[in-house]
């Protein structure tokens, strides 16, 4: 079935007068295990056959990116006020390197942490690059905001979560928090605004930019219960109210968010000196025992929503799952990380290779970690891949288990099965090993 399907798709390709003939050696024989893999990209392919071979004969599809390309390759002049056409380049945008990164990943020339970090650079150029014009346009309709000092306030939006570790996956959302450096008011308006209410608007029309679905689609799914008393607090809070939030109200998970956090679009030099003041809430200059009772209780919390909903085939949060292996290295952070600054790292596997490093954790519980973690994340994005859809589960159709199988390198669903078990078996192990001891 995968196989008509896929020769079906081909036909409809060749019959859209692109030429063929054209296409390099190395694409046309990843093509079949990609398309079989991927509606998404096959799909894609058909209805634009003209970007596909753009992606093909520009090497793009074949070459990594630099970190810089993303932010580089976006730019383009933009009328003022211009947002529908805005917000069609940001799809379009969207459209093409999604296509390329899906592609990299499936064919097996892109490493899960290339992948990762292209999704997470893209989003980041999406968001500066939205927020760039939007603050560009509605300081020209409604004034500059500035403080009590006259100087002009920029806005800054923090990434949390995966975007803030460079490891979203393919069909993630972005978790963002708003925020600005001083109360005041708009200059040279026709209306009075305070910057607050000036911010407000501008992050709503900068989630609008990026999360609406329009026939072209949507940029990213934009999640912002992260903020300071979540989806009942403001959407945007100054640098003060911000501070103030964390020293007063701040609970522990959300210290164990806040590893994460980095600035990804607006005035960066002053959002890095934000997250320095907040550094001393995330990590505690003596060991702190407390976060590791903390982070246990909140594992456990989720455990038993994991029981509730019957999610044991969900990759991500069912046992032996992504999460588990973040928590493992992330107690060591909240716990060590203030006295070991090595330890204030965002990413996952440098984390683990560092713990390892410093013998909080033998070489060979490192690598069974660092080797499952790949395995279930690869598996995390052949899952969403294939619609370009947000799921953690495994599939219950007997072909879509064949093209999991199949994108993940075995022959069949029961080979990859025994795999994918023995990894969840390991981290469960490694995971109740942690709870009897403290790190």
């Amino acid at each position: 079935l995968l196989q008509a399907s896929v020769e079906n798709q081909w036909q409809s390709f060749v019959d859209s007068a692109v030429d063929v003939s054209l296409l390099p050696n190395d694409v046309l024989e990843a093509l079949p295990k990609v398309w079989a893999c991927s509606d998404f990209v096959m799909h894609a392919c058909v209805r634009f056959p003209d970007l596909f071979m753009e992606l093909a004969l520009s090497g793009d599809l074949l070459n990594s990116y630099t970190d810089d390309h993303y932010k580089k390759s976006i730019v383009s002049d933009l009328k003022q006020n211009d947002e529908e056409a805005l917000s069609k380049q940001l799809r379009l945008f969207r459209r093409r390197e999604m296509l390329r990164i899906v592609w990299r990943d499936i064919a097996g020339w892109a490493e899960l942490t290339e992948t990762t970090c292209d999704l997470s650079c893209m989003a980041e150029a999406c968001i500066d690059y939205a927020l760039s014009n939007l603050y560009q346009w509605q300081c020209h309709d409604l004034g500059i905001p500035v403080n009590e000092e006259g100087q002009a306030q920029q806005f800054v939006v923090l990434g949390m979560g995966k975007l803030g570790a460079w490891e979203l996956n393919v069909s993630s959302d972005i978790d963002l928090i708003f925020v600005y450096p001083e109360d005041g008011y708009v200059k040279d308006g026709a209306k009075e605004l305070t910057n607050s209410e000036f911010f407000t608007r501008l992050g709503k029309k900068l989630i609008q930019s990026l999360d609406q679905q329009t026939a072209d689609g949507f940029v990213f799914r934009v999640d912002m219960r992260l903020r300071p008393f979540g989806k009942g607090g403001p959407l945007v809070s100054s640098f003060n109210g911000f501070e103030n939030y964390y020293l007063v109200h701040g609970r522990s998970w959300e210290r164990y968010a806040m590893v994460k956090v980095r600035v990804v679009a607006g005035d960066y030099e002053q959002g890095e000196e934000l997250l320095s003041i907040l550094r001393p809430f995330v990590y505690r200059r003596y060991l702190d025992y407390g976060a590791y009772e903390s982070l246990r209780e909140l594992k456990e919390m989720i455990k038993q929503e994991v029981k509730r909903k019957g999610m044991k085939n969900n990759i991500k949060l069912g046992a032996g799952g992504i999460r588990e292996v973040e928590f493992i290295a992330q107690v060591f952070q909240l716990i060590r990380g203030g006295r070991d600054t090595d330890l204030q790292e965002r990413r996952v596997l440098i984390v683990l290779d560092l713990l390892a490093g410093k013998n909080l954790l033998p070489d060979y519980v490192v690598n069974e970690l660092k080797q499952a973690y790949v395995f279930l994340r690869n598996t995390e994005h052949r899952i969403q891949e294939y619609q370009d859809r947000q799921t953690h589960d495994l599939p219950e159709d007997e072909i879509d288990r064949a093209r999991l199988a199949l994108g993940m390198g075995f022959e069949n669903w029961s080979l990859f099965l025994i795999e994918l078990n023995k990894h969840r078996e390991n981290i469960e192990e490694i995971g109740r090993a942690s709870c009897r001891e403290r790190v």
